[in-house]
């Protein structure tokens, strides 16, 4: 009997997009499977197995021997899921043909197998109905069959893999990666010169490299260089005119694009940013991309010239910083934005949402210290976020390890406006005399 062997997440989980008409906040996969992948496999001729339906499967060289001796191989790559994605390269590299990808239309893959054909369902309902059930099994009965001989990009790639690889080849590509070690080098050699000399070095690189074929793979690692090594809107303009540039191939990779918008914003071109940023969020939202626009909208409320402008800049910002926040609370620098602009709003619970939210910040940025996810401005981050919670013991505590670190470490000087603004805005006497005893604490630091 022919076998195929079906490579998906189970249980329910999170899709990690936003949730809207067409994509849910989750998928029960176990019902996916249960109610479409296994019926359509077996109206295949296939007897379907899951990984997770045998315990042995759990062992590795169990699971690759499945991958290999199976007939078909069926990956489900609707969420990001490190498992999946791992054996889906056992199978490509173990047989020529046999391995067919589907995801839900919505999903979005991570950029390497993105460019791989991928059949394509409908699922807006995450419990898969009879109803959704259906349709799914109407999208890719007779695409699996269409796609279930092509060749795994393994053998396509490498000319007489396994057995006959081209000798020949292989020391064309070992030349290219000993180029690849050199540039790769010669970047480190940029990034560890101090940061106002970056950029002039970062200009004299590119000139060298800037010739046929520039690769997508060197440009973009040109763009980041550059991106760590900007220090004026001058050196954000250039960022900016520079993408304009490049060949379609680069320009329109969505590191490139993402770039783009990071320099125009620092640029000074809030409009021209939030342009780009509209149009990477409607592609792919994330925490940083929707960070970002609700920044280029923050300035612009600082800036606004009427109050009906301030009023509307700042309903974007918020917005915007909203649905970054729930993305994933994990990522504090939406959150940590909003407590501030919620209390300029001041619509009716709005202070009471800032309270909330600056707790999150605050549980958000404890968490990314004990796994040492910590950037440059996570205590900054987690000591605004006490002032903004007007919880006077955590400020304390966080002001005794100011003083014992140093206030370079904490970005004080950038903060004391922030600090200053989140004391003014406290209504209670006692806890205002705490928090600004406090603040005056820290400026002394």
């Amino acid at each position: 009997m022919a076998l195929c062997f079906m490579i998906m997440p189970y249980g329910r989980r999170a899709t990690q997009v936003e949730p809207s008409s067409d994509a849910p906040g989750e998928i029960d996969f176990n019902a996916l499977w249960d109610r479409a992948f296994a019926p359509t496999i077996k109206s295949l001729g296939y007897e379907p197995v899951r990984a997770d339906q045998d315990t042995g499967a759990l062992i590795i060289n169990q699971m690759i021997e499945r991958l290999y001796f199976a007939d078909l191989v069926l990956a489900d790559m609707t969420i990001p899921n490190g498992n999946v994605y791992y054996e889906v390269g056992v199978r490509h590299a173990a047989k020529k043909t046999g391995c067919v990808l589907l995801a839900a239309d919505w999903s979005k893959q991570l950029f390497d197998v993105a460019q791989m054909r991928t059949v394509r369902y409908p699922l807006s309902d995450g419990e898969v109905g009879e109803a959704a059930a259906k349709a799914v099994i109407k999208a890719i009965t007779g695409e699996i069959e269409k796609r279930r001989d092509g060749v795994s990009p393994v053998y396509d790639s490498i000319k007489g893999y396994p057995d006959e690889v081209d000798e020949t080849a292989a020391s064309t590509m070992k030349d290219v990666m000993i180029a690849t070690a050199e540039f790769q080098g010669e970047i480190r050699a940029v990034r560890v010169l101090p940061h106002a000399a970056r950029m002039a070095r970062a200009k004299e690189l590119l000139t060298r490299y800037w010739k046929a074929p520039f690769t997508p793979p060197i440009a973009l690692a040109l763009l980041l260089l550059m991106k760590d090594s900007a220090e004026t809107a001058d050196d954000w303009s250039w960022i900016a005119d520079f993408i304009g540039k490049l060949p379609a191939s680069v320009a329109e990779q969505e590191e490139a694009r993402e770039l783009n918008a990071f320099a125009l914003a620092n640029a000074g071109r809030p409009i021209e940013a939030i342009g780009k940023l509209e149009a990477l969020i409607a592609s792919r939202p994330t925490s940083e991309r929707l960070g970002l626009l609700g920044g280029r909208y923050k300035r612009l409320y600082t800036k606004a010239s009427t109050p009906t402008e301030q009023m509307q800049y700042l309903a974007r910002s918020i917005e915007a910083y909203e649905r970054g926040m729930e993305l994933d609370l994990n990522q504090y620098y939406c959150s940590s934005n909003l407590p501030r602009l919620y209390r300029a709003r001041k619509h009716k619970g709005d202070d009471e949402r800032a309270l909330s939210v600056s707790k999150i910040v605050i549980a958000a940025c404890e968490r990314a210290r004990k796994l040492g996810l910590a950037d440059d401005w996570l205590q900054a981050t987690l000591l605004s976020a006490a002032f903004d919670a007007h919880d006077c013991d955590k400020a304390e505590e966080l002001a005794a390890e100011v003083a014992s670190q140093g206030a370079s470490a904490w970005q004080i000087n950038s903060l004391l406006h922030d600090l200053n603004a989140s004391v003014a805005l406290v209504e209670d006497k006692d806890t205002k005399d705490r928090l600004q005893a406090v603040l005056e604490t820290l400026q002394g630091t």
